[in-house]
């Protein structure tokens, strides 16, 4: 599951490798292999933080912020693990390649949605992540008829880690008894950033997928 959690080449200091965060759980030891099964550790991670976010949307919507902040978080943090549990015990697969990226993005947009329609959230927030992955799955239909298969890029990964970063942050100024000015401030400056982040990133996956397009046009053009 190549697109599971966030990964990055690790990094050296003179006193030995800094702990990994991005690509967490990367081992040089072995070589990875791709499987053809959806029964994987990493891919029932996916689905189990999937089928929490109804949970989310319920507690909202009760007004109990607290446990909505601690379920967002946890989700937030199973994103991580089953990148680092994918990368870790070599369970890559074909399916965790559209699996966790697609759950990532429908879970942020209903995550997204919610706390708006809750008012606790200005409504740019929906439309700066909504309207590009309408754009970039309209040209993924138009072009591929299915997912495009591409990499997640860093960028990409970072808009995704301070976007549920600043949800919960959002949500956790709403509890009752907490002072929720400057939480709220901080909160709504990293998601204006993500959402900038989501913006320039899906631009980048739309050049990325017409170039791929591109290049598999010309191939069928010039076969052998």
């Amino acid at each position: 599951m190549v697109n599971n959690g966030l990964k990055a080449a690790p990094e050296r200091t003179e006193g030995g490798n800094v702990v990994r965060i991005i690509g967490a759980g990367h081992r040089d030891d072995i070589e990875y292999r791709v499987l053809d099964t959806f029964w994987t550790a990493p891919n029932l991670i996916t689905v189990a933080r999937f089928l929490l976010v109804p949970l989310f949307v319920w507690l909202v919507w009760t007004a109990q912020y607290g446990w909505a902040t601690a379920v967002l978080a946890f989700l937030g943090s199973t994103d991580w693990v089953d990148g680092y549990v994918a990368r870790r015990f070599n369970q890559i697969s074909t399916v965790g390649r559209w699996l966790d990226p697609l759950a990532d993005r429908v879970s942020l947009i209903v995550v997204a949605a919610t706390i708006v329609l809750a008012g606790l959230a200005p409504a740019w927030l929906v439309y700066a992540i909504v309207v590009p992955d309408l754009v970039l799955i309209i040209n993924s239909l138009v072009l591929f008829r299915g997912s495009p298969d591409l990499p997640v890029t860093t960028l990409g990964k970072v808009r995704t880690a301070m976007l549920l970063a600043g949800t919960p942050l959002l949500l956790f100024g709403h509890v009752e008894g907490v002072a929720g000015a400057r939480i709220d401030l901080l909160a709504t400056v990293v998601l204006a950033a993500a959402c900038a982040l989501h913006v320039i990133a899906a631009v980048q996956y739309f050049i990325q997928a017409r170039k791929k397009a591109k290049v598999l046009r010309a191939g069928e053009a010039c076969p052998g």
